[in-house]
């Protein structure tokens, strides 16, 4: 790759990232110069995927799809498929920059594929009884991302890459606890329906206003459910370089408020997109510049067995 195609395919992933995920943007920009080309450039092909599968464009609207969401998922999986194998040619952009990084990083298709099954189960309509079966699905489309990022800031070790998904699972339940009623609204449901019958509501009861306090407890369930993960990615973040710790402490930070937010307002926040304020991520930014560059603690104590466990990805897949 040329230098100028390198410089188009960054530019390409900046935008990529900005219109896809101001939370994650901002922390982006504290990673180092080299870690941060190929985090945005991985970032570019997750964010694509999922514009494919939904039918929109940086996670924004609707645009035409003339396929089905099947043969959309198919495309993914072959362009994925050829780009790994340096078939790059008339592939979309973020093909390339994935293509870059998996060989750059020596990353196996496996964990690709692992996030490409996530899509399917979306088109699918899969949904969940139990917190255990939504975290599996959580670790399709978030905690295998976890272990991507991590393996392109240079972490190889099982226990740290543990955390890593662990963080993944976390920033996922956050989000569905945050899109409770907007993803009902798209007929997706991800809380757990055993927690649906507890409360005595039925999917369509999500978007009814005056079930809003029913509601807000489950999301507030849900925002409980992350705080062991958060915890158990915070001891792994000081396994990584000092850089690539700020920007994913600030990261964390600024996720997990979005879910403290959420519980805060309860019943009044529902179908109201919870967010952060500029002045919130300038705090997040300076709290993990104090984690990320103050004391470390360099053990790793055993994980809490109660957590669910991500599967091994074989490193010659």
């Amino acid at each position: 790759m040329s230098q100028t195609q390198g410089e188009a395919l960054d530019r390409f992933a900046e935008d990529s990232i900005a219109k896809g995920s101001k939370s994650f943007a901002a922390a982006a920009q504290l990673f180092d110069p080299a870690t941060r080309r190929d985090v945005m450039r991985l970032y570019a092909w997750c964010r694509h995927c999922d514009d494919v599968v939904d039918g929109q464009e940086g996670g924004q609207g609707r645009v035409h799809a003339p396929e089905p969401p099947e043969a959309r998922i198919a495309g993914l999986r072959g362009d994925t498929a050829r780009a790994l194998a340096g078939e790059t040619a008339r592939l979309h952009p973020s093909f390339l920059a994935l293509a870059s990084v998996a060989h750059r990083h020596s990353m196996p298709a496996a964990l690709f594929e692992e996030h490409l099954k996530g899509f399917a189960l979306d088109v699918d309509g899969q949904r969940y009884e139990t917190l255990d079966a939504l975290l599996a699905y959580c670790w399709h489309v978030a905690g295998v991302v976890g272990v991507m990022m991590s393996a392109v800031m240079g972490v190889r070790e099982e226990a740290v890459l543990d955390r890593a998904a662990d963080l993944g699972l976390a920033f996922q339940l956050t989000n569905i606890a945050r899109d409770v009623v907007a993803d009902a609204g798209e007929g997706r449901v991800y809380l757990p329906l055993g927690w649906l019958r507890e409360e005595g509501l039925t999917p369509a009861d999500l978007l009814d206003p005056a079930k809003a306090e029913p509601v807000a407890r489950l999301q507030a369930r849900l925002v409980a459910a992350a705080e062991p993960y958060y915890a158990s990615a915070r001891i792994g973040i000081d396994h990584l370089p000092r850089r690539s710790a700020w920007a994913v402490a600030t990261a964390a930070l600024v996720y997990r408020r979005i879910g403290l937010k959420l519980v805060e307002r309860g019943a009044a926040a529902h179908g109201r997109r919870i967010s952060t304020g500029t002045g919130e991520k300038l705090g997040a930014i300076l709290r993990g510049a104090g984690t990320a560059f103050g004391p470390r603690r360099l053990a790793n104590p055993a994980r809490d067995p109660a957590l669910w466990q991500r599967p091994r990805i074989d490193p010659g897949r």
